[in-house]
């Protein structure tokens, strides 16, 4: 069902190179490995951030009230559960953004731990006059008690798909929660993770699964400027474990690159699709 378009919000921050140089040590990327003076592409995640006080705060590190995604007592576990991203134009560092945000679409479905809320939220990220982002985010509402799907095994991944393991530790996780002030418990809290939320271990952060993605094909494609990033969480994926990434050229579609993270067992956690433009401006 579609939700009325009634929750919104506009904020402003400015885009500033701290954060970039932290989340870059935080991912152990040289400097050399930035395009100087743009942010890279998902790094706006480190910006906007919601601020509530510890006292508006519930159980699992949340805001209670759920903030512009709304609440529902009865579906009180949320997760990141995917997202569809445009990007118009880069974004220089130093540049001050607007971002619009309002609730786009709620559905509720079946699944197997019962009904799932999907609600879509629709952020426009501005400067002056110029459309720079266009980002609808889903967020997935479920009852406590159950933790998500374990990954399903996959299939081979094709002949010359880009390869890199890395293997996310608690240091990776707590950076990061703490450059997106993320206070959600089963990044950082291994024993809420494990008998409150019922995972087998400390939780890698869906956002950081696919900036690690976004990264990695970005890597495959030098020079290139990345225009669109659609990603879908499969399972989670869990601290101290291998996590392989892997990227590899859509055969029929110039530009393309499919994109996976995946469990030491091989199971698929998260799925993107990656494209670029392709016409790099000559040098002088």
């Amino acid at each position: 069902m579609s939700a009325p378009q009634t929750r919104m919000l506009e904020q402003a921050d400015r885009i500033t190179a701290g954060p970039v140089e932290r989340l870059a040590a935080c991912l152990d990327l040289p400097r050399e490995a930035l395009s100087p003076g743009t942010l890279p592409p998902l790094w706006h995640w480190l910006f906007f951030l919601d601020s509530p006080p510890a006292a508006a705060l519930g159980r699992d590190g949340h805001r209670a009230d759920g903030g512009l995604a709304g609440h529902d007592p009865a579906l009180p576990a949320r997760m990141w559960a995917g997202g569809r991203l445009r990007f118009h134009q880069p974004v220089p560092v130093g540049t001050t953004l607007r971002r619009h945000s309002q609730v786009a679409e709620v559905r509720d479905r079946q699944g197997r731990s019962g009904t799932l809320r999907f609600v879509t939220l629709r952020h426009r990220f501005a400067s002056d006059a110029a459309l720079l982002i266009e980002e609808d985010q889903t967020i997935v509402f479920r009852a406590a008690g159950g933790s998500s799907a374990a990954a399903q095994p996959a299939s081979a991944l094709p002949e010359g798909a880009v390869l890199r393991t890395l293997v996310p530790d608690e240091v990776m996780l707590f950076r990061f929660s703490a450059l997106t002030f993320n206070a959600h418990r089963i990044h950082y809290d291994a024993p809420y993770a494990t008998a409150v939320e019922n995972y087998p271990g400390l939780v890698v952060h869906g956002p950081l699964q696919a900036v690690l993605l976004a990264g990695h094909a970005g890597l495959c494609v030098p020079g290139a400027r990345m225009v669109r990033f659609d990603f879908r969480a499969e399972a989670p994926a869990f601290c101290g474990r291998a996590l392989h990434l892997a990227c590899w050229p859509d055969a029929g579609r110039p530009g393309v690159w499919h994109a996976q993270s995946r469990d030491e067992e091989g199971g698929v956690c998260m799925r993107a699709e990656a494209e670029f433009d392709m016409f790099v401006e000559p040098g002088p």
